[in-house]
């Protein structure tokens, strides 16, 4: 193939659809591709009305706007146009479609197109299916395609080993073996032969039968190693390989993939694996006696997250398993407090507030708090709160939950108030609605009860929603600051990154992706008076209380967990490799349909975003 071909081959199969198609049909694409040039100002509708090309931009970019001259959408390099596609026939309802820069534009025959969509049903697909059709898709086929029972037995193998074995040749000095070993901090290497799999040589055999014997170190390692090997293929379940250890008497399986040795599981990796199952956790933290215990089994969490990410667990599963396990450090934390301090002189609850409230988080989330008081309350009681509350503020900090940057927290004596208090803040807030109470609302409308007396909290939240309900100056208020979190897409739908120099090319997917459903759901449910407080419990109720369409909801449900399985899947990749969880996604992770279903879902933020702006006032 001629140079100038390739170079518009591979600048094609950088691009959604295009990129799920092999080498052959990319070529046989690309030879009958013919290329049109645009001036500034041309009108693309002109040479689109006979619709008999797909278009493909190379470069440039081409504006189309409705009846009323209101701009609807634009294309840029890397984008696609095809009058058949349903995303396009239901949001570019265009009266003019216009270059509105110098633009080069590829041109596919209808016949040709349709040909490869009748040879590639994933190709097929993308031309099938309108935007939301396509997310709900992604959603299902990244939960589906590596599903497996999240029961801690029927885990396979190969979810087990978090790095590739260190492999050396048969011949290699057992002092070379061992110094390798201690450098890749391995306490077991896989031995070949010609490639094939000869042998396992583990610390203790160079103890047992090299230094204990009094065996030259220049020996090769299979004078010592162990030759009769149990092996495991890397699907086998850890049910059947821990039955293979026991019954053979082994602490390492090597595992096999296609007889070619991808890992070894040794029974640290499977103790490592049960002690991080939530139902031990919880088990271990109730019977906790201690900060310094709470704090050794919040350490495990970081690995939780790794083993759930790998066993394909939904984004809401796993907010719901992490939220339960602070509510249990929390709860534990108060219980150990009463110990010290004695019973509480009045009654009490005590509120999470933000992802844990909404049951979101994951592993380690910095900690929103509240103390709501009986109106018995005296202040011959405050001493009592303000030791409770510094005791569990101050033990969250230490299992990993950080103080609230903003002091949202019950140790703080603002948040720490009887619940007559607590009425007159929420009043305020809502009559008010000023940046520092909008601020607040993000925080404590969330709020969710963990422990003590939760009618203080139902006679708060009852009264409260009430008001919001009501008021439409404060829904007006809340929309507007929620519409201040704008998913990172710009105008010609490319992603908007990170400025700062320690996340370039990166996405704050959090922030710029999450939070904007969080905040749109939380609207809703104020609006409706909904005692929900889990995005995706509040979209439920909103759609039963036709506060949204059946259309909206999937959407958002949809986007919110595509954007939180990126999240979880690349926190699961920054914990295994050992550095600290951040929400800063690179776009370089991301394949080249994920980018265009993280583009799908931002468009529909945005869409909904507009939706809010326009409607709800």
């Amino acid at each position: 193939m001629e140079i100038e071909l390739i170079e518009i081959r591979d600048f094609i199969m950088a691009h959604p659809p295009f990129d799920v198609l092999d080498k052959t049909a990319l070529n046989e694409i690309t030879r009958a591709l013919t290329i049109k040039y645009m001036r500034r100002g041309a009108l693309f509708s002109e040479l689109n009305k006979t619709n008999k090309y797909l278009y493909i931009i190379r470069s440039g970019a081409i504006e189309f706007r409705d009846k009323d001259n209101q701009l609807s959408d634009k294309l840029a390099e890397g984008d696609i146009y095809y009058s058949d596609d349903k995303k396009q026939n239901e949001n570019i309802k265009q009266q003019q479609s216009v270059s509105v820069e110098d633009t080069i534009l590829y041109l596919l025959p209808v016949e040709k197109l349709n040909q490869f969509r009748q040879q590639n049903s994933e190709f097929d697909q993308h031309f099938n299916q309108s935007i939301n059709e396509r997310l709900r898709s992604a959603v299902e086929l990244t939960h589906a395609a590596d599903m497996r029972d999240l029961s801690a037995m029927q885990l396979e193998v190969k979810s087990l080993t978090d790095r590739k074995p260190v492999i050396v040749d048969a011949s290699l000095s057992i002092q070379k073996a061992a110094q390798l070993m201690s450098e890749e901090q391995v306490s077991s290497i896989l031995v070949t032969e010609n490639n094939a799999l000869k042998g396992l040589l583990t610390d203790q055999d160079i103890r047992s039968r090299c230094v204990a014997q009094n065996l030259s170190l220049t020996q090769p390692v299979s004078t010592i190693m162990t030759t009769e090997l149990e092996t495991v293929e890397h699907s086998t379940l850890l049910s059947e390989a821990l039955l293979a250890m026991t019954r053979k008497q082994v602490q390492h399986l090597p595992i096999l993939k296609k007889q070619i040795p991808v890992g070894i599981l040794t029974s640290s990796d499977i103790v490592r694996h049960l002690t991080t199952n939530p139902t031990l956790i919880a088990t271990d933290i109730v019977k906790a006696h201690s900060i310094k215990a709470l704090k050794k089994i919040s350490s495990r969490l970081p690995e939780l997250q790794l083993q759930l990410s790998l066993s394909s667990a939904t984004a809401k599963h796993i907010g719901e398993v992490f939220s339960s396990i602070t509510d249990a450090i929390t709860c534990r934390l108060i219980v150990l407090a009463e110990a010290e301090l004695g019973a509480a002189p009045v009654k009490f609850v005590w509120a999470a507030g933000g992802s844990q409230a909404r049951n979101e988080q994951t592993s380690h989330s910095d900690q929103d708090n509240a103390l709501i008081l009986s109106d018995e309350y005296k202040d011959k009681h405050a001493d009592y709160f303000k030791a409770l509350a510094n005791f569990v503020c101050d033990g969250l900090n230490d299992c990993g939950y950080v103080y609230c940057p903003g002091n949202a927290m019950a140790s703080n004596n603002e948040w720490r108030q009887p619940v007559k208090v607590w009425h007159g803040y929420f009043s305020n807030w809502i009559s008010e609605p000023e940046p520092k109470s909008l601020m607040l609302s993000s925080i404590f409308f969330d709020l969710r009860p963990v422990y003590g007396d939760t009618s203080l909290f139902d006679e708060l939240q009852s009264k409260m929603l009430s008001k919001t309900k009501k008021n439409q100056l404060f829904i007006s208020h809340m929309i507007a600051n929620a519409l201040t979190h704008k998913p990172p897409l710009g105008f010609f739908r490319n992603f908007l990154m990170v400025q700062d120099d320690s996340h370039k090319k990166a996405l704050n997917i959090k922030h710029r992706g999450i939070v904007p459903i969080v905040d749109i759901a939380r609207v809703v449910a104020l609006k409706h008076g909904l005692k929900e407080t889990n995005t995706v419990e509040r979209l439920d109720a909103a759609l039963e209380c036709k506060g949204l369409s059946r259309e909206m909801h999937g959407n958002l449900i949809d986007a919110l967990e595509f954007i939180s399985s990126l999240r979880i899947r690349h926190q699961a990749e920054q914990i295994r490799k050992g550095t600290a969880a951040d929400n800063f996604l690179p776009i370089e992770e991301l394949s080249g349909l994920e980018k265009s279903h993280l583009k799908d879902s931002f468009e529909i933020i945005k869409t909904m975003q507009h939706f809010f702006e326009s409607r709800i006032s």
